[in-house]
């Protein structure tokens, strides 16, 4: 089913360029699916069934994300919850391979970001991410570098779909919300981007994507993905 694009972001500026900032989310839009050896470690070392480990660790992801549980307090909250008592070694192995089941990168959406700066476009990532995840992909991601304004919601206590992480995103990238697209996988997010005055789309995947841009016409004159 193709991606549908919130009716606000039909219309074009006469003129000039109607998108002078894209903002992306990380996870599941800049990134593939999650690791499946890493989701296989987790539940390897933990010895958790892959079902409740599920829920316990989406259970408390929004006090990672948020900057309330360090890394290793979110994984030693998760061992407590199931009655494991881990040695610290063994919390280390889990905040390894938790980052690493989010580096799969979706190069497509990667060649797009960069032929969109290439045109003068302004680029961000805004995500809902921890501490330990963010610094192993400081290690690792040198494309992060590339972006004009990075966004990690543990830095600012403030996650998505809080309207005042989009509101500080603008801010720091120097756009009106008016002529920024905002992309992301969840739709409270996108909703959200839509009512601090972004243009916004739900990412599904690449194809779709390309369809409801090219259809709405909101890139008009710069690359679609």
């Amino acid at each position: 089913m193709r991606t549908a694009l919130h009716p606000t972001i039909h219309g074009r500026c006469e003129g000039k360029l109607s998108i002078r900032a894209v903002i992306f989310d990380y996870g599941m839009v800049l990134t593939c699916p999650p690791d499946p050896e890493a989701h296989r470690a987790l539940v390897r070392i933990t010895e958790i069934p892959a079902d409740r480990l599920d829920r316990l660790y989406w259970a408390h992801r929004p006090a990672f994300d948020s900057g309330i549980l360090t890394g290793r307090d979110y994984w030693r909250k998760i061992a407590f919850e199931a009655g494991l008592n881990l040695a610290e070694t063994v919390i280390d192995e889990l905040v390894e391979w938790d980052a690493r089941m989010w580096m799969t990168k979706n190069r497509a959406m990667l060649d797009w970001q960069l032929r969109l700066k290439q045109r003068g476009v302004r680029t961000s990532i805004v995500s809902n991410m921890g501490d330990t995840v963010h610094q192993a992909m400081e290690r690792e991601l040198e494309w992060l570098s590339r972006f004009d304004v990075l966004v990690w919601s543990y830095q600012l206590g403030v996650s998505k779909p809080d309207p005042a992480i989009y509101r500080y995103a603008l801010e720091k990238l120097g756009v009106p919300a008016a002529e920024t697209l905002f992309i992301d996988d969840k739709q409270p997010n996108v909703d959200a981007a839509i009512e601090v005055g972004m243009k916004g789309v739900v990412f599904t995947d690449v194809q779709d994507l390309r369809a409801s841009l090219a259809e709405s016409g909101v890139l008009a004159g710069l690359p679609l993905p």
